[in-house]
């Protein structure tokens, strides 16, 4: 997939999308030969990559520095990067000099969290010429506001407000809408209601598409065991197998050995 017409053709065929969220150039390059649809960097750069506990910390240059390594990567991807922490909530006009600087590191769309006063920026951010991603649900930005990373859109009112906003989004020009830590049953209707694609995590099967960390579905942060992550590889075991090996064979003397020399 190289346009956001490729998520609306995937909608519209109930095929189901994939995309991982990876941030460097040797990540990169094996998602390029795989059969993923396309690639998010996140602002969970700043957690998996930096180490930092939470999203905010993810700045421009960050993410610029991160978008452009993986554009290096993975050519033929459908790239979308998220606006860092409180960018699109200033004036329009420091919000699109970030879009553009995003844009011109190799993205071809953004992602926004939320949705309260970012309806008119969003409109003008698309009538642009930039495709924008929408995300409802848990926004990790706001995590403090949240109280942690909790289910979001559980019980009446929330859920009603979810699918306004969810709808809002649409209207306001989103080409399609990740929902996070919400209830199944409440991410089914909003798929349902919507003519975007939506795209899960933590919310059941029933939307148009799931979304994973690289890191996270290769089992590469043991620490990390949400409800929601499946593991597909036991990747940090496998990696310190292989550096002890390495190790070993260096202090035994076997490597290298004479056809690895000169």
């Amino acid at each position: 997939m190289k346009t956001i017409t490729g998520f609306q053709r995937l909608k519209e065929r109930q095929e189901p999308i994939t995309l991982v969220t990876c941030y460097d150039f040797t990540s990169a390059r094996i998602v390029n030969e795989t059969s993923i649809d396309a690639i998010l960097v996140g602002d969970s750069a700043a957690m998996v990559m930096h180490g930092y506990d939470s999203t905010i910390n993810a700045n421009i240059d960050m993410l610029e520095y991160h978008v452009a390594a993986v554009r290096k990567g993975a050519p033929d991807k459908f790239l979308i990067t998220d606006m860092p922490f409180l960018a699109h909530r200033k004036s329009l006009e420091s919000t699109m000099i970030v879009v553009e600087k995003l844009i011109k590191s190799g993205a071809q769309a953004v992602k926004l969290e939320g949705f309260d006063a970012s309806y008119d920026h969003i409109s003008h951010i698309v009538h642009s010429g930039v495709p924008v991603m929408g995300h409802l649900g848990l926004t990790p930005q706001s995590v403090h506001e949240f109280g942690g990373y909790t289910l979001q859109g559980k019980g009446g009112d929330a859920e009603e407000q979810l699918m306004q906003d969810a709808i809002k989004l649409q209207a306001a020009g989103c080409f399609s809408l990740v929902l996070e830590l919400v209830p199944r049953a409440l991410a089914k209707q909003v798929t349902e209601s919507l003519s975007i694609p939506t795209i899960g995590i933590g919310a059941g099967k029933h939307t148009s598409g799931q979304v994973l960390v690289f890191q996270d579905l290769l089992g590469l942060n043991n620490g990390f065991k949400p409800k929601f992550l499946r593991k597909y590889l036991d990747g940090a075991t496998l990696i310190k197998e292989a550096l002890n090996s390495y190790s070993d064979d260096v202090k035994a003397m076997r490597f290298p050995s004479e056809e690895e020399s000169f």
